[in-house]
This record gives C-alpha cells, structure tokens and sequence, in this order.
C-alpha cells in the first residue's frame, strides 16, 4: 500500500493478532508462505487496539492499492485469503454496513462474504480491485458476518497510502 519503501521491497499490512504471538516474544520477523515460496518481513509497527499491523519485505509484491474512497451498503466486494491453510480461497460478499467496533476502536466494515480463521489480514477488495479492509473476524455465534478494519484506518494510522 501507499509508496514503495525506501530501498525497494514492499510494504504490507496485516491484523495484529496475526502477528501478535512474534510481538510478544519481542521478536519482529515473520515469514509469509505461498506455496513452495517463503518470504520474510519484518514487523514495522503496531496497533493493537485497531487491530493493525504494518510489515515490510525486501521482496516485490504487486497489483493492489488502497480504494480512494470507502465502500458502501450494498456494494460487491471479494475477500482473498487461506481459509483453515487453503491458500488463494476468494469469496464474494456484498458490504452490510460501517459499524462501531464493540471495543470502541473505531469502524469496521460488516460483509456477508463467508470468511474462516485463515482469511485474518488478507484484502478485502471492491469491484475496480482497490483495496477497501483489512478482513479480521467473523461474528461470534453468526454466521455470515464478517468485518474487516477500513483501509483508511490502516492508511491514517501508519501515514501510508
């Protein structure tokens, strides 16, 4: 999201439970697996009551960018994720609602787009391929209820984007 970091590489964002269990540790590299390939990232900065966190990779991820403007009530979306470790799962949903988080840490996006532990900090996407969350959970005893953290919340918290 946002400008390159300097010296090239990728910035990236995820949930901060995703990454919580490193930061707890104190330690600040992770790695990201796809398929056969491993990649590692080092944890930049963190926001746990927004439940955000911000990497960065010396490898080049491409072909999304932040929505410009939020999503809205009806509004398709696509989530991208590894659902219970099954890699590349997209599913499709429509955007129920802006909801105050139950914690008090500001917006999140309500969907209807069935997510799983394994989608937690993969991009919730709209219909020109933009960025527009961060997905985080499903509701507790729901089903079909998903929320993601908006990406300007992840934009304004880490000034990117």
């Amino acid at each position: 999201m946002g400008k390159p970091p300097a010296g090239g590489g990728t910035t990236l964002l995820t949930n901060f439970h995703v990454v919580e269990s490193v930061v707890a540790a104190g330690e600040r590299k992770v790695f990201l697996e796809r398929t056969d390939q491993r990649f590692e990232a080092t944890i930049i900065a963190t926001d746990k009551d927004k439940d955000l966190a911000q990497l960065r990779t010396t490898a080049k991820f491409g072909g999304l960018v932040a929505a410009r403007t939020p999503v809205k009530s009806g509004q398709q979306i696509v989530v991208v994720g590894a659902p219970l470790g099954l890699q590349d799962s997209v599913t499709t949903g429509v955007v129920s609602a802006f909801r105050e988080d139950e914690g008090g840490s500001g917006p999140v996006i309500q969907f209807d787009a069935p997510i799983n532990p394994g989608n937690s900090g993969g991009p919730v996407i709209n219909g020109s391929k933009e960025v527009v969350g961060i997905a985080t959970a499903k509701a507790r005893d729901a089903e079909g209820i998903g929320l993601a953290v908006p990406i300007k919340t992840a934009c304004d918290r880490f000034s990117l984007c």
